[in-house]
């Protein structure tokens, strides 16, 4: 028999916490006794890379027991992304077999949601399908993550981020006027329109779960959640704020004060000083506030001029020079920053914003809870290392359990 499922939200388990106290980038978060806001939710996450992943990252962050699926052909390897998979644990069991797919509707019948990255229809033919998992567990929230949806004319077709943020029009808004626009990480349609929104996705119909006692599918689409980070945009250009039109307008570069400068050393710096009181503050550090060239902040016919005399400036100084010029102002002036080198600095040591791990930097679970502070994350599991421990739990017998778990 299935394991009983403790009730949102109360706890499954405690998971130690992240400390707020500062601290030295390189070191690992302290760890005391608590739950989590998600604790007491179980997840079963199908495979999968990217943005399915990551939205299991994400709700185990926060206290939520995630049982990842994996392939047994990986069992017994170290996991291929050891951050995006931490907090896990992982079965290892082969969806082609039926006995495969019978031991995981087991775990989805303890489960409160399930994370599915397939293309549409995969799930269906495997036999774990939203109707085939619901029939067993009507409470179940069963998220679907994909690049075009479950629907649509390109819902068969492949992609990846740059195609989805493409078709949704937030590829055609970035960059210079007079260049190709710009790739750009795989934060926008990836991770931000796809995992981010599918996490809020399932803790949403998690509590309409708690509140009616049935679950449903959530269709969690890259197009889509990129079209619904465009809805500032859409409404600037709604009311003639906006041309459509690339590197012309406040927030893509087309504003010399909303721009970055390369400075004397190769680094840049990010300029953001958009209010008319940080734009005097940046024009008074500067030398500029006389210059009648800056007078009309927002006179875009001066826009290129303005920018590039700017540039001359920024290009006079090192990058720490500058930083140690704005350090302190009203300027909305910052350094630009690497992947590793933005762990040091101080503002994010001060919050632990990243921290050190067994020597794997990483970002430290956001956003933070007062009451329910997250945990900090267990490392990435070894692939098929619960696989015993979680079949027995849902109540699989030990020749069945003995049979499905990965050898050696």
């Amino acid at each position: 028999m299935p394991s009983a499922r403790v009730p949102f939200p109360a706890a499954r388990e405690s998971r130690p916490s992240v400390s707020t106290a500062p601290t030295a980038a390189t070191s690992t978060p302290s760890t005391s006794p608590s739950a989590g806001p998600l604790a007491g939710i179980r997840v079963v996450e199908l495979g999968g890379i990217g943005p399915g992943p990551f939205a299991g990252m994400l709700l185990a962050d926060q206290g939520a027991e995630v049982i990842r699926v994996d392939r047994p052909a990986e069992a017994g390897t170290t996991s291929k992304h050891p951050i995006l998979h931490r907090g896990r644990r992982s079965v290892a069991l082969d969806l082609k077999d039926p006995a495969g797919v019978e031991a995981v509707l087991a775990v989805v019948d303890s489960a409160d949601a399930l994370i599915e990255g397939f293309r549409p229809g995969v799930a269906e033919r495997l036999g774990l399908g939203p109707e085939a998992c619901l029939a067993r567990n009507p409470k179940l929230v069963y998220g679907r993550m994909t690049g075009w949806g479950q629907d649509g004319p390109l819902a068969q077709a492949p992609g990846h981020d740059i195609n989805y943020i493409a078709v949704a029009g937030a590829l055609g808004a970035l960059g210079a006027a007079d260049e190709n626009p710009p790739v750009p990480l795989n934060l926008i349609g990836d991770m931000g329109g796809g995992g981010m929104l599918l996490a809020l996705g399932i803790t949403t119909a998690l509590v309409s779960a708690a509140r009616t006692g049935r679950g449903q599918v959530v269709d969690a689409a890259m197009t889509d959640g990129t079209a619904v980070q465009l809805a500032l945009v859409h409404g600037l250009l709604a009311v003639d704020r906006w041309e459509d039109a690339r590197g012309v307008n406040l927030f893509d570069g087309g504003a010399p004060f909303y721009r970055t400068y390369r400075t004397s050393d190769g680094g840049f710096m990010a300029v953001g000083s958009v209010e008319p009181q940080f734009y005097a503050v940046l024009r008074e550090i500067l030398g500029l506030a006389e210059d009648p060239l800056f007078a009309e902040q927002h006179d875009r016919e001066a826009w290129p001029a303005m920018g590039e005399r700017l540039a001359g400036i920024f290009a006079e100084r090192t990058r720490e020079e500058w930083t140690k010029t704005f350090d302190g102002t009203q300027s909305c002036v910052t350094p630009v920053y690497g992947l590793t080198e933005a762990a040091s600095h101080p503002h994010n040591v001060a919050r632990g914003t990243y921290y050190t791990d067994n020597g794997l930097l990483q970002p430290a679970p956001a956003p933070r809870f007062q009451g329910t502070p997250a945990a900090t994350p267990r490392p990435a599991p070894v692939v098929g290392a619960h696989t015993r421990d979680v079949l027995t739990e849902v109540g699989l017998d030990a020749s069945t359990v003995d049979a499905l778990a990965p050898k050696g």
